[in-house]
């Protein structure tokens, strides 16, 4: 990787003139540190001297702070981690950014948990558990009071759980956020690393304490499977951390998003909340297949921003392994090939009104991806993220209508059609 220069600069009495600044490709201040040359922009006004703070980034980990005093380098520090400040190496004092603190009012508070639990899987787990429950549903009576508050135990205790997974995967990624994702809490220094444990461990706590209150085996399954997966993911200890090797870290994201919440929270509200055998309809079989497409895109395409900050850390992806632009087709080609099944199906089903509903929605969805990542600029890495949660707004569609159409509507209105 090429050495990273940070500069800031700053002079100890007057401002700096702005003629004076110049881009040189040699200086009176050069450094042979591990044998690495590079440009460095420097401040030069005849008569006066100017400090310049800089820090050099070795083989993506180590960092080596230096100052430029009238000609000379002066090595300050060695072996620092990437968030690192430049710090005064004279009587002159240099300014650096206040810590957030997001505590300061409860709308930094909220807007600092809001990144912590990102949000985005939040509401692909909500509208996940809603639309496989709805999967159980046969007749109208079954919208009872009973549904409701069983799906409702359902989200509650899922999304503590995806709390703690999102959580522990933070802070077992700090230095490799500071890279990627810099604007989420721990990495930015919003909350400390003991805040985050202590957040993550009682929403573990949380969710399992009312998975046991309700009494439900499918969901203390579901909860105690993805408890299991989620820290063995991103848990630094011997033999886990499998988020290191892209084959397990897929494996783990399609067993929680493609069977895990399908089946469990299906069992949740046919066997517990309905009372009824444990009996698994095509439209179940047919909902956990086509989400394992769209997890194994997940699982794929959450690395390809990310691309950076694997490299430097040795986190072995896909996208590290073939590159951004390779998998971000695979990904494409993988949710086309989805909704093309997933029209398919649609055609056949008996009904006129699910059929058509079906076909011309997952067409117009299909085009949409199509359209949008032919636009899509694989340079640029806000253009890949926003990519990235338009596939998620896509799959919380998907989820949604397709269960809808091809599961309990065609039950409610079989006679009809």
């Amino acid at each position: 990787m090429e050495p990273l220069l940070v500069g800031s600069f700053q002079k100890a009495s007057s401002p700096l003139p702005i003629p004076y600044l110049a881009e040189l490709t040699s200086l009176h201040c050069s450094s042979n540190v591990a044998t690495h040359s590079f440009k460095r922009k420097a401040f030069r006004n005849v008569g006066k001297s100017y400090t310049m703070p800089l820090r050099l980034q070795l083989q993506g980990r180590a960092l080596i702070d230096e100052r430029c005093f009238g000609g000379r380098i002066v090595k300050l520090n060695s072996s620092r981690n990437l968030d690192s400040r430049v710090k005064s190496a004279s009587e002159q004092s240099f300014e650096s950014e206040p810590s957030k603190n997001p505590w300061n009012s409860p709308q930094h508070a909220l807007d600092a948990f809001y990144r912590f639990s990102r949000p985005h899987t939040v509401i692909g787990t909500a509208l996940s558990i809603i639309s496989v429950s709805l999967l159980a549903v046969e007749k109208l009576s079954d919208f009872s009071p009973l549904f409701f508050s069983g799906v409702l135990e359902a989200i509650v205790a899922a999304l503590l759980m995806n709390i703690y997974i999102v959580g522990l995967n933070q802070i077992s990624d700090i230095d490799i956020d500071k890279v990627n994702k810099p604007y989420l809490p721990l990495a930015s220094g919003e909350y400390s690393v003991i805040t985050g444990a202590m957040i993550v461990s009682s929403f573990a706590i949380l969710s399992f304490w009312l998975g046991w209150m309700i009494h439900s085996r499918p969901l203390l399954w579901a909860l105690s499977v993805s408890f299991v997966l989620g820290t063995a993911y991103s848990i630094n200890l011997p033999l886990l951390r499998w988020k290191r090797f892209a084959v397990v870290a897929a494996l783990c994201i399609l067993a929680v998003r493609a069977v895990i919440v399908q089946i469990a929270f299906y069992l949740h509200i046919q066997m517990f909340v309905f009372g009824r055998p444990a009996v698994f309809a095509k439209p179940v079989i047919f909902a956990t297949a086509f989400m394992s497409f769209f997890s194994v895109v997940i699982a794929l395409f959450k690395d390809i921003p990310d691309i950076v900050g694997d490299k430097i850390y040795g986190i072995q992806s896909f996208t590290v392994r073939l590159g951004q632009e390779k998998v971000f087709w695979v990904c494409i080609f993988l949710l086309e090939m989805a909704y093309a099944v997933a029209l398919l199906v649609g055609a056949t089903s008996s009904c006129t009104w699910s059929k058509w509903t079906t076909v011309i929605g997952h067409t117009i969805l299909g085009l949409l991806l199509w359209n949008r990542a032919k636009s899509t600029d694989l340079t640029n890495k806000v253009a890949i993220t926003s990519f990235y949660m338009f596939i998620w707004k896509v799959i919380n569609q998907s989820t949604s209508s397709r269960k809808r159409i091809t599961s309990w509507f065609p039950r409610l209105t079989v006679e009809s059609c």
